[in-house]
């Protein structure tokens, strides 16, 4: 069986007892980052035999974990934070499980997104997540422009490194919207930043950003949602 366990996103009391329950049973745990699992796995007493599974080696690794799947292993599927299978490898290994007849399940928990939506203050009976905003600014402005007129609430995953551009490119593209910024949620600096995009890019300071960003903006006001 091939379950897909959600880990904290910050704060390492947020995961469930079934989540470690799992992980206690299983007999590999499959991980983004073996150095932060294997933290985890430390703090709640936990002894397991880990596989690299990450972008970089998604196929010959997502070959091994099948290969204990269909041996009749037990496999746990974490992600470096939150839910596995969301901007993460994650997918394509539960599509191959799927295409070969394996049984797979999920252990819910944190996502990160879902947490930035609600707190932001803006609409959630419906929205639209769309991932990590690309690197390179021209792909990054047709993103954008890609959302102008949709009418739900838009969250985005966001790299320090590339916050202020990305401010800039929603700002031109998006319009002076209502938005918030999401930044180390259940952590112990967890802010969350609400206002227009253009006092949110103000309000960044000299320094480079740290820690991991959500930015949700407001829909267009003007699209028709029917």
């Amino acid at each position: 069986m091939l379950y897909l366990v959600a880990t904290p996103i910050g704060n390492l009391g947020d995961i469930t007892l079934r989540a470690l329950e799992t992980l206690r049973q299983v007999d590999w745990v499959a991980s983004e980052d073996t150095r932060k699992t294997g933290h985890l796995l430390k703090h709640y007493g936990i002894s397991k035999p880990q596989i690299a599974f990450h972008a970089y080696n998604e196929e010959q690794a997502g070959r091994r974990i099948l290969a204990l799947l269909h041996e009749g292993r037990s496999v746990a599927l974490v992600t470096n934070a939150g839910t596995p299978g969301i901007a993460d490898p994650g997918y394509s290994l539960v599509r191959r499980a799927l295409d070969e007849g394996l049984e797979l399940t999920m252990i819910p928990g944190p996502t990160a997104f879902v947490m930035a939506a609600v707190l932001s203050g803006l609409p959630v009976h419906s929205f639209v997540f769309r991932g990590f905003v690309p690197r390179r600014p021209g792909a990054r402005r047709r993103f954008f422009e890609q959302d102008r007129a949709i009418p739900y609430t838009l969250v985005y995953y966001v790299s320090p490194h590339r916050l202020r551009a990305t401010l800039e490119d929603a700002l031109a593209a998006l319009g002076d919207r209502p938005a918030a910024l999401a930044n180390d949620l259940t952590k112990l600096f967890e802010r969350v930043e609400r206002g227009p995009l253009s006092a949110l890019l103000a309000g960044l300071g000299e320094e480079t950003p740290q820690g991991e960003f959500v930015l949700v903006v407001a829909g267009n006001p003007e699209a028709e949602e029917g």
